[in-house]
C-alpha cells in the first residue's frame, strides 16, 4: 500500500490533485469563521458526548484505489462511533475520514483543488462537508447525494448530526466592542 507521507511545516502540507499545496495563513474574517464554526461544533458534540472536534486536524484518507494521503481540514468532526473515545494514537493521526469537515474558502483556492478535497473526504466516508465563504456570507453542505446552500439569514443543519443548528449569521458577525 503506498501513502504520501509530507514533513510537518506550519502552515501544514497537504496532497491535492496529485501535489503537495501548503496551507493558507488565515486572514481574520477566515479565523474568525473557522473559530466559530469550531466553537459550534464542540459544543454540540460536548453536550452530546459523540465526538471530538479540532482545527488543522490531520487526517490520513485513502480513496478506493488511490494512495493514502494527508489532508488537513480547516475544522473536523470526528464521532466516537468512527475512533472510539478509548483509542487516542488512532485519534492522533485517524486513517478514517471525519464524519463532518468545514473548509473555509481562501481567495487562493482553485475550484478544481477544493472539489478534488470534498472528493477525498466523501469518498472516505465523510457524511457532510461544509464550505465557508466569507465573502459571500454563506455555507454550503454537500454530502454524497446533494448540495444545500444556507444565506445570512439561515441555520446550518444536516441530517447527519441530529440537533446540530447554527445561525449562518454567527459566523460572520463582527465581535462588537463592549460599552
Amino acid at each position: 500500500m503506498r501513502e504520501i507521507v509530507l514533513p510537518e511545516t506550519k502552515p501544514a502540507l497537504e496532497w491535492v490533485n496529485g501535489r503537495v499545496l501548503q496551507k493558507v495563513s488565515p486572514q481574520r474574517r477566515h479565523a474568525l469563521a473557522q473559530m466559530k464554526f469550531s466553537l459550534a461544533l464542540n459544543a454540540w458534540a460536548s453536550d452530546r458526548g459523540c465526538g471530538m472536534v479540532g482545527t488543522e486536524w490531520e487526517f490520513r484518507l485513502q480513496p478506493p484505489g488511490e494512495v493514502r494521503r494527508p489532508l488537513v481540514p480547516d475544522v473536523a468532526y470526528l464521532s466516537y462511533t468512527r475512533v472510539p473515545y478509548e483509542d487516542e494514537s488512532a485519534a492522533d493521526n485517524p486513517r478514517v475520514a471525519p464524519d463532518a469537515v468545514v473548509e473555509v474558502l481562501s481567495p487562493r483556492d482553485r475550484k478544481k483543488d477544493v472539489e478534488d478535497k470534498l472528493r477525498v473526504y466523501l469518498s472516505c466516508g465523510a457524511s457532510v462537508v461544509f464550505l465557508v465563504d466569507t465573502p459571500r456570507e454563506t455555507v454550503t453542505a454537500r454530502d454524497c447525494t446533494r448540495e444545500q446552500l444556507f444565506q445570512r439569514n439561515d441555520t446550518v443543519t444536516h441530517p447527519s448530526l441530529p440537533d446540530f443548528a447554527m445561525p449562518v449569521s454567527f459566523l460572520f458577525a463582527r465581535p462588537r466592542p463592549k460599552q
